[in-house]
């Protein structure tokens, strides 16, 4: 896949922490990468988002892009009218993609937080942008208890909009994992519907960018570049 979207089951389960992991293991291999963030919400004009703790994590060889940047921790769509800004509509997301790919082996564009949240005053979400774009969509989920109901839900609102789920990464898997979520390895796929493709430690996000790069293809399965055995 030359484009692969990242969405999340909520917000702050390790979204951004996955992409520069997808980005580090790509870029392990010699593939050249760009991040694509089209909304980014709560970060001032000259703060560091999302696509910089890519680079933080993954390196500087990765190419970065943002359509949108709106003050408030709010929703894109909230946020920007809040903020009497454009909103973001998919067709800028679709091209913006399909232009990164053209000179990039792989382009990650990281949605703000689900899958559904809306976009601009229509309604529109990363769904639909990634139905635009003909690229499929991960699904980062949170490890242990209540995680099942919110991938089901999401992966069942792909399905509505035709969209293909490569799988499921787990954006913090704990070290010492509870009940809940050691039984989630077996039932994350089910409720998927698609297969579990990544368990990323928490607290990776802190890691030195070296380390950060020498680990992570550890973490991902093999169809996502990765070695690891899930």
């Amino acid at each position: 896949m030359s484009v692969l979207f990242v969405t999340g089951t909520g917000t702050e389960i390790g979204k951004t922490v996955t992409t520069a992991a997808l980005a580090a293991t790509a870029l392990a291999q010699g593939r050249s990468v760009a991040v694509l963030k089209p909304a980014q919400t709560g970060v001032g004009p000259d703060e560091p988002g999302d696509t910089a703790d890519v680079v933080r994590l993954a390196g500087p060889r990765v190419t970065t892009a943002e359509l949108a940047r709106y003050p408030e921790p709010l929703a894109p769509e909230t946020a920007a009218r809040r903020a009497g800004l454009p909103p973001v509509r998919p067709g800028e997301v679709a091209e913006t993609a399909a232009k990164l790919a053209a000179s990039h082996d792989l382009v990650l564009v990281e949605g703000a937080g689900g899958l559904l949240v809306r976009f601009d005053e229509q309604g529109a979400t990363l769904a639909d942008a990634a139905r635009l774009a003909g690229a499929p969509v991960l699904v980062v989920a949170q490890a242990g208890l209540g995680t099942l109901n919110a991938v089901a839900l999401t992966a069942l609102a792909l399905r509505t909009h035709g969209v293909d789920c490569p799988g499921v990464v787990v954006g913090s898997w704990p070290a010492s994992p509870g009940l809940a979520a050691r039984c989630n390895l077996d039932d994350l796929p089910r409720a998927a519907g698609a297969p579990l493709l990544g368990l990323v430690p928490e607290g990776s996000g802190r890691l030195p960018q070296a380390e950060f790069r020498a680990q992570a293809p550890g973490w991902l399965a093999p169809a996502l570049g990765g070695t690891a055995t899930l």
